[in-house]
């Protein structure tokens, strides 16, 4: 009881400090708005003209998109872990992100025309890449932690490699497609996060439901079995689920790395393995890390605007290495 109210109580405060970190950050930039006046914009109308177009055509979109992403692939990565009993399982080590990045990728380079397909060409592409991935690490006994990193990364090199041929075949459209291909916000505002919300919306509804089966198959495919799941359904369906949460977030920024590995990682430490609370908890936190990534990005080095997947990169592989230093996997 005593660690349920615990639980309960540190995913609110994550949720309270998200919330905090969001009217900060729609403070900062190259015109400081103090919090009176964000709050004076946001709930009256007895605001500066040119405070509210900055916060409502600017910072507040962006800044909920990077919330929205970052609970995105938090909760792609816990549902990963959960399906093939890994911690180390991400939508990026798992091949799901640099899929859906070559197939969106093709469309922004070489069929511009059709800019409308996006999300479903991302979808398409982190299915066809997660299935690669399951295939080669499946065996009998179930999938080995060390054959999924190895497909992992084949999968992640073949990506690759088509994603640097489409770059070479269409170098006059590259300066856009780079800056998506880092993890950008930079220009990111209400139509990007109208285009992801209602996926996102119909997501997170769905991985709360699927709670009760992600306990289940965490504890193992015989004790699942034992209690009269189907557990090929289950993986397949909290499979779809990641890939579908992964593969919106790629189509709307870009491939972002090190969130869905690192943020489950820490929420388990903070809220344990139960998926009642890892999950919610995942959420929160990686709204919150995405959120502080791509504020230090604009803001840090100002003019110039990082992207978040950059920052992510040199902030989550030092600490992914310590986790490893520390054996916490």
């Amino acid at each position: 009881m005593i660690k349920t109210s615990r639980s309960r109580i540190v995913v609110i405060v994550t949720v309270l400090l998200a919330l905090v970190a969001a009217i900060i950050a729609i403070g900062l930039g190259s015109v400081f708005i103090s919090v009176s006046d964000i709050l004076s914009t946001i709930f009256s109308s007895s605001s500066k003209a040119v405070n509210a177009t900055i916060i409502w055509d600017i910072r507040l979109p962006r800044v909920l998109l990077a919330m929205v992403i970052g609970a995105n692939i938090a909760i792609s990565g816990a549902l990963l872990q959960a399906v093939m009993g890994n911690p180390l399982a991400d939508p990026g080590l798992t091949g799901v992100t640099s899929g859906a990045a070559a197939c969106v990728l093709v469309i922004m380079l070489a069929a511009p025309q059709y800019t409308q397909f996006i999300p479903i060409a991302a979808f398409v592409g982190g299915l066809i890449a997660a299935g690669i991935v399951y295939a080669l690490a499946w065996r009998r006994t179930g999938i080995s932690p060390v054959t999924i990193i190895l497909s992992g990364v084949a999968v992640n090199a073949l990506c690759g490699g088509v994603i640097g041929l489409l770059t070479i075949m269409y170098s006059d459209r590259l300066p856009a497609a780079v800056q998506w291909l880092n993890g950008s916000l930079a220009a990111k505002g209400n139509n990007a996060l109208m285009m992801v919300l209602p996926y996102a919306i119909v997501g997170w509804i769905l991985s709360f439901f699927a709670i009760r089966k992600a306990n289940i198959i965490r504890l193992g495919d015989q004790v699942a079995s034992n209690l009269g799941e189907n557990v090929n359904r289950i993986r397949i369906l909290l499979s779809l689920l990641a890939v579908f949460l992964a593969a919106i977030s790629v189509a709307a920024i870009g491939m972002i790395g090190f969130v869905g590995l690192v943020v489950p990682h820490m929420a388990r430490m903070l809220v344990g393995s139960d998926y009642k609370y890892l999950l919610p908890m995942s959420m929160a936190l990686g709204a919150l890390v995405l959120l502080i990534a791509d504020t230090g990005g604009r803001t840090l080095f100002a003019p110039l605007d990082i992207p978040s997947g950059i920052l992510m990169a040199v902030i989550g592989g030092p600490y992914f290495l310590y986790l490893m230093r520390k054996k916490a996997f």
